[in-house]
């Protein structure tokens, strides 16, 4: 994954998509204005002494999402949005292809839930999100396929099935400590924006 697609996905999971203003593309050109300034910033020699902080909106966001992501998402997942509760506390949402899960894994009998799941179906998440010294977590609280709970285990076979790379055959763990790219010590997540700090 480069850089790029590594803060684009890094700010998909830091901001909302917020009840607010529809989706502009002069909202979506002023984030890629705003990720080509952050990655910059981060990848020539530090010569400042403070703190450098670029916030990013929530309509922007959801802009990109609409106009501009998708060359950076996986086959098969489409529709993606992410809602700030507060305090750190984020849901995600998306239509993901569950046919594709179901056979990259098989099953493990009547009992695996992935067994009954088919076509493509929206998938909900909520959890809280924590960024600190350049590293960030993302603990869950809960996850639903349409409007049925689906335990850890189940979310963990999708992220898994659409972040495997060929360093990471088993893709991400829900629980993995993440790298912040591009320098950024920490993403300060309030309601309507983050804070990209670096």
């Amino acid at each position: 994954m480069s850089r790029t697609a590594a803060f684009i996905a890094c700010l998909a999971t830091a901001v909302a998509v917020h009840a607010g203003a529809p989706p502009s593309k002069r909202d979506a050109a002023s984030l890629r204005q705003k990720i080509a300034a952050v990655v910059a910033a981060g990848t020539t020699p530090q010569t400042r002494t403070q703190a450098r902080r670029t916030t990013v909106t929530q309509n922007e966001v959801n802009a990109y999402l609409a106009y501009d992501a998708a060359p950076d998402l996986p086959p098969g997942v489409v529709n993606p949005s992410i809602t700030i509760a507060g305090g750190g506390r984020l849901s995600g949402s998306a239509i993901v292809d569950l046919d594709a899960v179901r056979k990259a894994n098989p099953s493990a009998g009547m009992l695996d839930p992935t067994s009954y799941l088919t076509g493509r179906l929206p998938i909900t998440a909520t959890g809280v999100l924590t960024t600190t010294n350049g590293t960030g977590r993302f603990q869950l609280e809960s996850a639903a396929i349409g409007s049925v709970p689906v335990p850890k285990v189940v979310l963990q076979q999708i992220v898994g099935y659409y972040t495997r790379t060929p360093d990471h055959p088993g893709g991400i763990g829900l629980d993995d400590p993440f790298a912040l790219p591009v320098r950024i010590r920490e993403i300060q997540v309030q309601p309507g924006q983050a804070i990209i700090v670096q």
